[in-house]
């Protein structure tokens, strides 16, 4: 008699998200898939199977909002899916962003200390995982964005205390509340991606696996301070518009004030040749 002993639960393997762009356009991606591996799509999800001499190793999630998760695949799988998707990069990232985790299965399913046990190996259940890590690691995309927006703009507030204005000029302040706008802009237009998917409206079942995800990664708060960061983004368009404003006044003024000038120079100088 044959024993066999099922170890799959000691044995840890990679989960990896990666957010790469802005976005990734979803049907040319799913057709570029569809030549070479059978995908699914789900919603807006892409999932695709990895394998190997006719076996299934690893799980793929395509986000339209530039971010894939991959489940079960090496390091050197997880470079070439990257490089093939890169032709589809929307506003690629100078850098990607990601997230290292590890996984097995195992009994309860939970998610703790970067590791996450499943119970099964189904498809859907890692999905309803993967969006949770898609949500985390395109929210740190933007914590970074708008940390150093603040970081590069701090400076103007402090220089308002010291000196009573802002040492732009009125062309560098037009192009800083640019700047800020765009950045602002980018990230409200995005943000309802963190809000619950709508893929567990149709799902409910797998909406614990989504939460406890969303909870261990702090989804909620996180986005609750990205927000507050995004006010005082607000309030600094507000204070270079204020300060345009009082720039264009000022202007506005002395050429009054010059006009005046010199037309009481040319009146004095027209009464003096007069009396000459």
């Amino acid at each position: 008699m044959k024993l066999i002993i099922d170890l799959t639960p000691l044995f840890a393997m990679r989960c990896t998200a990666y957010c790469t762009a802005a976005s990734y356009p979803v049907p040319l991606l799913l057709q570029f898939l569809e030549n070479r591996i059978k995908p699914t799509l789900y919603r807006d999800v892409i999932h695709s199977s990895h394998t190997q001499a006719e076996e299934v190793f690893g799980d793929v999630f395509y986000f339209p909002y530039g971010v894939i998760v991959c489940w079960g695949l090496t390091e050197e799988s997880e470079r070439q899916v990257l490089a093939e998707v890169s032709r589809f990069e929307q506003e690629p990232l100078p850098k990607a962003e990601f997230d290292n985790f590890t996984f097995s299965y195992g009994s309860p399913s939970k998610i703790y200390q970067d590791e996450i046990i499943l119970q099964t190996p189904s498809v859907m259940t890692k999905l309803a995982v993967s969006y949770g890590l898609a949500q985390s690691v395109k929210l740190t995309v933007f914590e970074n964005a708008i940390r150093k927006t603040i970081e590069n703009t701090k400076q103007l507030p402090q220089e308002l205390v010291k000196k009573g204005k802002i040492p732009l000029s009125r062309k560098e302040i037009s192009r800083k509340i640019g700047e800020l706008f765009l950045e602002r802009n980018s990230i409200n237009l995005h943000t309802d991606i963190l809000d619950t998917p709508e893929f567990f409206w149709e799902y409910s079942e797998l909406e614990p696996f989504y939460r406890s995800t969303a909870n261990y990664l702090d989804i909620s708060t996180r986005v609750d301070v990205l927000n507050k960061r995004l006010n005082i983004v607000r309030e600094l368009l507000e204070m270079l518009g204020n300060e345009l404003n009082h720039q264009h006044s000022s202007a506005l003024e002395w050429t009054i004030i010059w006009l005046i000038v010199i037309e009481v120079v040319i009146a004095t100088l027209k009464d003096i040749f007069h009396f000459i």
